[in-house]
């Protein structure tokens, strides 16, 4: 009874200071309709400012509400003027609450690659769009074999809609898997790793081709809760008491790919390096399960 007690005094916490937030964000956004680059840039460094406050507190909802033991390694050499690329391991919708507070004040606001479709979402659209999500546009393979003149058209498009990251310190947030893990998806995946399904290469190459001027760093976030991955309604209630996570902070010279897409040796190689990057997490988190113990 009491963990249903604290996981809805929590829920309403999160409630409503997300909605407390939409209301300067949701306002804000309509000022950057304004034709201006200056005033726009100006307009984005203050809703920048709003998601960073609501993720503070929403941190502080988390130490009124629970009690978690917090093994964090590897936050020391961030800077909140850099530009990152962030990969992590996903188990949980929690992984999101625990990559915002592990690098709240420490790097740029993390912010995900969204498919363009998105941004016609109620509400989220606008949000997302108004705090500089990038949108992305990407043809299939299939659309690409009937209109061939549309070839590099989704790259040139994502890559005028990052523009703004030129001037502006920017976190990009992966998750390289593109899923949450589960034992099923592990074993009809067929993962040749213990504690993680395949990762994904394309879409972290996409990111790199169309920002891998801008972005300088590469933040590998591994995330371990030796409890089992826990659900939202879990976390909110109390009921996790530790969570251990590992960063590793790595120049991006040499990892880039020049040309992914269309040079097979560059596509073979890139992949190469993601799954030994990926060989490397599964270790550690082996080595953290076993220390759990």
């Amino acid at each position: 009874m009491r963990s249903i007690i604290t996981g809805s005094i929590s829920f309403l916490g999160y409630l409503f200071n997300t909605l407390f937030w939409c209301i300067p964000i949701f306002s804000l956004s309509l000022l950057k309709l304004v034709p201006a680059a200056s005033w726009r840039a100006r307009i984005g460094r203050v809703l920048d400012l709003c998601a960073r406050q609501w993720v503070k507190l929403n941190n502080l909802n988390q130490n009124l509400t629970a009690s978690i033991q917090w093994d964090v390694q590897g936050l020391s050499d961030l800077k909140k003027k850099e530009w990152y690329l962030v990969i992590a391991n996903h188990q949980s919708w929690v992984d999101i609450l625990v990559l915002q507070r592990i690098f709240s004040g420490r790097i740029p606001f993390l912010k995900f690659f969204l498919k363009k479709e998105l941004i016609w979402v109620p509400f989220l659209g606008l949000a997302w769009w108004a705090l500089d999500f990038p949108f992305m546009q990407r043809f299939k393979k299939s659309y690409l074999a009937k209109n061939p003149h549309l070839k590099g058209k989704d790259l040139e498009t994502t890559r005028r809609a990052c523009e703004k990251f030129k001037y502006k310190p920017v976190s990009v947030m992966n998750f390289v898997e593109g899923t949450r893990y589960t034992a099923e998806k592990h074993q009809r995946q067929k993962s040749p790793f213990r504690h993680l399904l395949k990762p994904k290469a394309g879409g972290i190459a996409f990111v790199l081709s169309a920002m891998g001027d801008k972005l300088h760093k590469l933040v590998d976030v591994t995330i371990h809760y030796p409890q089992g991955a826990p659900s939202f309604w879990d976390f909110i209630c109390g009921s996790v008491n530790k969570i251990q996570v590992r960063v590793e902070v790595m120049t991006l010279d040499g990892i880039a790919p020049r040309d992914y897409f269309d040079d097979p040796a560059e596509r073979v190689s890139f992949q190469r390096w993601l799954n030994q990057r990926w060989q490397h997490k599964d270790d550690v988190i082996e080595q953290l399960k076993k220390s759990s113990l």
